[in-house]
């Protein structure tokens, strides 16, 4: 046998992983960036001669490594290896300047293209007639390369978009908007293997490994692949929905604090999905995969956001004679839905980039693109100006900011009266977190120009004729505003609480030369934040005279006493007004207020310094607002780099009295980091706290 030609290497692990901004991933795995090189450390048993004796290296990836798919990629120093005509793809190499080819020691400059496809390489050596295996690293996008499809040229939203691990969902409804921290934690232990197994089992890669290994140098192609794979609904997914209220043999969506949880355990279980999600469960999952990946990622919040089943840009939604919901219509309007934007070129909708940028992309499974559950990437600039004719699932991304309303009485006899015609209630407040702080930044200029201007109804009727959906399917063949007679608005009396009385006044106003006659019917109902109603809560009618050019005001108590059971497993109370003018009995007018209850405070304090790999404490503490015993109490702490998840049991409370609770963490972390903590009892649900922890070394 031939002596070994090869002695020692080393992978500059390390080094290469800062270098590549990977370091937070791992220190011990090589983890790179493609269109950027990466040092390897190669040492022969004699001096090196290129002319001679050259060196080739092979990279592989996935099951059918191929040139032409560009998961295999032939070349060497010097560079005279052969390769496929079709090769596309090409990695290089060449010598560093600090090596010494006289002793044997060579410094090899390895650079995966900036097209190459992500995943897990093998990248072998040949040298005079002997193999080794000289490194297995995995490659993801590169937001810092500009010859990436996913660059992004701003290192602080680079800073934001890719490497915080820490961030903030928006809900609520469009005048109650709460903040929640999330933690993505995309960074945490075998993140890249949950990633990479994700696209491993989509089912695009057991049809046709080959194409799909190879479409993963496009993320375009990628973030559809995670929108499918985020919910379970065709595929090993990693999560289930449930919006029936009913979480048995599951986790509510509200008690998650963070994404690594869910990746986890489903990792962990095989690849089964985890029970259960909501829109901002997925979304804030599908973030965290994003952003590992390399792909610039942020979540958006949507409110008053429009589910246009029917495709047509135009949102039916029916009520009953006394001003309730009637059960759930094929479309409807939720309280808020959450996405996320990807940002990417977008070469295959513009050869000049006029929809490059960001692109909406939805894990939520709401309907089928393509034969799956899946949303996205659609190009925010095509939503912008309309562009409904534009893949992928532009128009139904459209209709979720813009689509027009239109509400119908159904009565009695099963007839239906048009109430009225809203096109400003769709695509309210669009919010996403700012780059470098916890600030909410309200980005709807970004999806639509502003409601009712002429610019924004131009673009409607655009969308309208470029949607491939079926646009004459409508009820009223046009969305026209015609204010009415009355106008009505809900004010405020106290700031809504859960645990106090809920205190409201309807007003009324009249422009008419005439006192009006009104029926006033008031109903509450709780509601789902999807925009499905769970129970009627109660309902009033007044006879009151309207005086002209004069304010009416009605008082709306909603007891305490009265709601509490109702809304235990519900996200918002819906308040209507049906007013009926009796000298014009057929035709009703409006108005609706979706309120969501503040929740009582849970507060969190960490004292002293936080030093990683030292024992930390933070103490909270809850006091019961009510005067009733609170039972099943419960308290769940985490956050990444900080500590795993833990639960904890807690005594009843009773009326008026506060609990204090000291937990210990011990941070494995530097840095800035969030602890998430979350409070539930039986009348109180998924009441959420956090706090910032700079974690020294």
């Amino acid at each position: 046998m031939n002596d070994p030609v090869f002695k020692e290497m080393d992978l500059n692990t390390k080094a290469n992983n800062i270098e590549h901004h990977t370091h937070m991933i791992s220190k011990d795995q090589l983890i790179v960036r493609r269109g950027q090189p990466f040092n390897v450390t190669l040492k022969l048993a004699q001096a090196f001669n290129p002319d001679s004796y050259p060196l080739s290296v092979v990279a592989v990836t996935g099951q059918f490594p191929s040139e032409g798919h560009g998961t295999k990629s032939c070349f060497g120093v010097p560079d005279g290896v052969k390769r496929a005509p079709s090769a596309k793809a090409i990695w290089k190499i060449e010598l560093h300047k600090n090596s010494s080819p006289r002793t044997g020691v060579l410094i090899l400059t390895i650079t995966p293209p900036a097209d190459t496809p992500i995943g897990q390489y093998t990248l072998s050596v040949i040298h005079r007639d002997q193999e080794m295996l000289l490194a297995t690293p995995v490659v993801l996008f590169n937001p810092w390369c500009p010859d990436d499809w996913v660059f992004l040229p701003d290192e602080q939203e680079r800073q934001e978009y890719v490497m915080n691990e820490q961030g903030i969902i928006y809900r609520g409804s469009t005048n109650y908007i709460n903040s929640m921290k999330w933690d993505f934690g995309q960074f945490e232990d075998n993140m890249v293997n949950i990633c990479l197994t994700m696209l491993d089992i989509n089912h695009k890669h057991s049809q046709n490994p080959l194409e799909d290994e190879s479409a993963r140098c496009n993320p375009i192609y990628v973030s559809r692949v995670v929108s499918a794979m985020i919910n379970c609904e065709d595929d090993s997914g990693v999560m289930e929905g449930n919006w029936d209220g009913s979480f048995a043999g599951g986790v509510p969506p509200s008690q998650w604090n963070g994404s690594y949880a869910i990746l986890k355990q489903w990792f962990n279980s095989k690849c089964s999905p985890v029970k259960y999600g909501q829109c901002w469960v997925f979304a804030g999952v599908m973030c965290s995969v994003m952003r590992l990946l390399g792909i610039p990622c942020r979540v958006i919040t949507n409110f008053e956001s429009a589910h246009d089943s029917n495709k047509n840009l135009i949102i039916d939604r029916y009520h009953s004679d006394y001003g309730v919901a009637p059960e759930e219509t094929v479309d409807s309007i939720w309280n808020f839905h959450v996405w996320v934007e990807g940002w990417m070129k977008r070469p295959d909708l513009a050869a000049d980039g006029k929809y490059d940028g960001w692109q909406a992309v939805d894990p939520t499974p709401q309907e089928k693109s393509g034969g799956v559950y899946c949303c996205g990437p659609a190009s925010v600039k095509a939503i912008l100006n309309g562009e409904t004719g534009l893949r992928y699932d532009t128009p139904f991304v459209y209709a979720e900011v813009n689509a027009d309303c239109v509400d119908w009485l159904v009565k009695a006899d099963n007839s239906k009266v048009n109430i009225c015609s809203d096109t400003n209630i769709v695509g309210q407040n669009i919010s996403t977190k700012a780059v470098g702080s916890n600030k909410r930044v309200d980005i709807t200029d970004t999806y639509k120009y502003v409601e009712g201007s002429g610019k924004e109804r131009d673009v409607y009727k655009y969308a309208c004729s470029k949607n491939p959906g079926d646009t004459e399917n409508t009820e009223n063949g046009g969305t026209e505003d015609h204010p009415p007679p009355v106008t009505m608005r809900f004010d405020e009396v106290t700031k809504p609480t859960n645990g106090t009385d809920l205190s409201l006044v309807l007003v009324l106003h009249s422009k008419s030369a005439a006192a009006k006659q009104l029926s006033i019917n008031i109903s509450v109902q709780a509601m789902r934040y999807n925009g499905s109603p769970t129970v009627n809560i109660q309902s009033d009618v007044k006879e009151e005279t309207l005086q002209p050019g004069q304010d009416l005001s009605i008082s709306v108590l909603v007891p305490f006493s009265i709601y509490r059971k109702s809304m235990a497993e519900s996200d918002s109370m819906r308040v209507a007004a049906m007013v009926t003018d009796k000298d014009e009995p057929d035709s009703p007018y409006m108005t609706t207020l979706n309120v969501v209850l503040a929740k009582p405070p849970l507060t969190m304090t960490i004292s002293g310094e936080v030093r990683v790999n030292k024992e930390a404490t933070v103490e909270l503490v809850f006091k019961n607002p009510i005067n009733e015993t609170l039972k099943n109490c419960s308290l769940t702490v985490s956050g990444s780099g900080l500590m795993e998840e833990e639960k904890n049991k807690l005594p009843d409370l009773s009326p008026n009295k506060q609990v204090r609770v000291r937990l210990t963490f011990v941070p494995y972390k530097t840095g800035q980091k969030v602890l998430i903590a979350s409070f539930s009892c039986s009348v109180f649900k998924y009441v959420k706290s956090s706090c910032t922890v700079n974690v020294k070394k």
